[in-house]
């Protein structure tokens, strides 16, 4: 595929670096790990997206997870029209909200009770707000390499775009803040038992990305989620799975339906508002029974359980079928088989793997990838000219190599034999 110059683009992004921090509205979006001009999207269509210099390509990121069911899915965009066509935003409950509530419960049984919200950043705080209460404890134990949202006592030693910059502690955080928050090693259990027993009463809460989505693409241990349970149970903290990133994308039940471990407290957004701004987070009755009006912590969103966001939403989730959900990860899984072959066949030291309809792809000669250390250890200079190279033929990948990549329902045969005749061109360059 021949692209033209990102002239346009360079323009938008000059003037938003005028008015904007960065020129970007969330900072991996500005490129600075890879370099160049990031592209401005004027508009997407199943899995692709075309930019404002008219350039077309294969979208892996999918809006960093929701598009599941690929971009502009008419069931999707039909359901936000009527309900715009009927009221933007009340203020007050809708029959909707219950229907989303029901869904969500439906296909995470653990969700006992579920409050909506606007973000991730926000369920993963509310849920961890929530735990601190139901224990009196304030301890917050997170592992290093996630990332839950940009809230003060999860944005420490954080992965995703703070990996990206190499600031894994926000300036701005106060130290009392930080104090409160304990990191372990992802994979590794025995640094969560030594936490634990430093500090046995003081401990409220386990945050963990059940699969890791926000240090590129790390897949747990066998029996590693499982000990983060029993290591709760015996220490008598809440277990939070943030599944904003992997509900209803590794399995259509999310990583604990896959692995068979039930949190305490689940995380979720991205797929949850197919597309639009909106989060949840839930779990045992008892605990949420906890959250004003009903009890004493106090949550709260003027824009929680948006209509526009729930019709989105709710339409996404009642289209998720298994056959669904098994295109897109067959798609992964075919996509990290081929970029694997065509480095392979070019000498080139490579590693790709995916769960469900997401993946990870590094530049290493190692074996396996099992935490932040491996992925920290990867060749981000040949990643960084594998991304350049691919966006030149049409294939856009995460613009840094600690975010993981997203396939879709409608990503085929046509798209797949497209990227790799591309990265056997970039692979036998990258030499």
């Amino acid at each position: 595929m021949s692209l033209s110059e990102p002239r346009l683009s360079e323009s938008l992004f000059e003037r938003a670096r005028a008015v904007i921090p960065g020129g970007v509205n969330s900072p991996v979006r500005a490129f600075r790990s890879v370099g160049g001009t990031p592209r401005f999207i004027a508009a997407a269509e199943g899995a692709w997206m075309t930019d404002v210099d008219g350039n077309r390509y294969i979208d892996y990121i999918g809006s960093w997870g929701p598009m599941l069911l690929g971009h502009g899915h008419p069931d999707v965009v039909a359901a936000v029209q009527a309900q715009a066509a009927r009221g933007i935003s009340f203020g007050a409950p809708t029959e909707a909200e219950v229907e989303m509530a029901e869904e969500i419960r439906r296909r995470v049984p653990s969700m006992e009770k579920l409050r909506l919200n606007s973000s991730g950043t926000e369920a993963t705080m509310s849920a961890v707000r929530l735990a601190r209460a139901a224990t009196g404890r304030d301890g917050v134990l997170k592992f290093e390499g996630c990332y839950h949202g940009h809230s003060d006592s999860l944005l420490v030693k954080a992965g995703s775009g703070a990996l990206t910059f190499g600031v894994p502690s926000s300036p701005g955080i106060p130290a009392d803040a930080a104090a409160h928050t304990i990191t372990a090693t992802y994979n590794d259990l025995d640094s969560v038992r030594a936490a634990f027993e430093a500090q046995p009463e003081g401990i409220g809460c386990v945050i963990v990305e059940p699969v890791a989505g926000n240090m590129n693409w790390v897949l747990p241990a066998d029996g590693f989620l499982a000990g983060l349970r029993a290591l709760c149970d015996e220490y008598g903290a809440v277990l939070i799975f943030d599944e904003v990133m992997t509900g209803f994308r590794v399995h259509p039940g999310g990583a604990q339906a896959l692995y068979g471990v039930k949190p305490d407290l689940t995380a979720l957004g991205k797929i949850v508002g197919g597309g639009m701004p909106v989060g949840a987070f839930g779990g045992r009755a008892d605990l949420m029974d906890q959250l004003s009006p009903e009890g004493p912590v106090y949550q709260a969103g003027t824009l929680s359980g948006s209509p526009l966001a729930t019709a989105a939403g709710l339409t996404t989730l009642r289209a998720i079928t298994d056959e669904l959900h098994g295109r897109a990860s067959a798609h992964a899984a075919a996509l990290c088989d081929g970029l694997q072959a065509a480095a392979k066949r070019h000498g080139v030291p490579f590693l790709a793997q995916s769960q469900g309809a997401m993946f990870g792809i590094y530049f290493t000669d190692a074996a396996a990838i099992t935490g932040h250390a491996d992925v920290s250890a990867c060749d981000a200079d040949r990643f960084r000219r594998f991304f350049h190279a691919m966006l030149d033929r049409g294939v856009y990948f995460a613009p840094s190599s600690f975010e993981a990549g997203f396939a879709s329902a409608v990503h085929g045969r046509t798209e797949l034999d497209r990227v790799m005749a591309a990265a056997d061109e970039v692979f036998a360059a990258l030499r």
